[in-house]
């Protein structure tokens, strides 16, 4: 069983590692393409 130290390291970096993804893809909001919307032909 690993040591309550590196448990503690591994944790903190996945925090930060999900922290940097929250914030990718940010200020590209306006070109970004609209979504294909589904299509009401019957």
């Amino acid at each position: 069983m690993e040591n309550t130290s590196d448990f503690v390291q591994k944790v903190q970096d996945n925090q930060k590692k999900a922290e940097k993804n929250k914030h990718q893809g940010k200020g590209n909001e306006g070109n970004v393409l609209p979504g294909k919307q589904h299509s009401t032909n019957k």
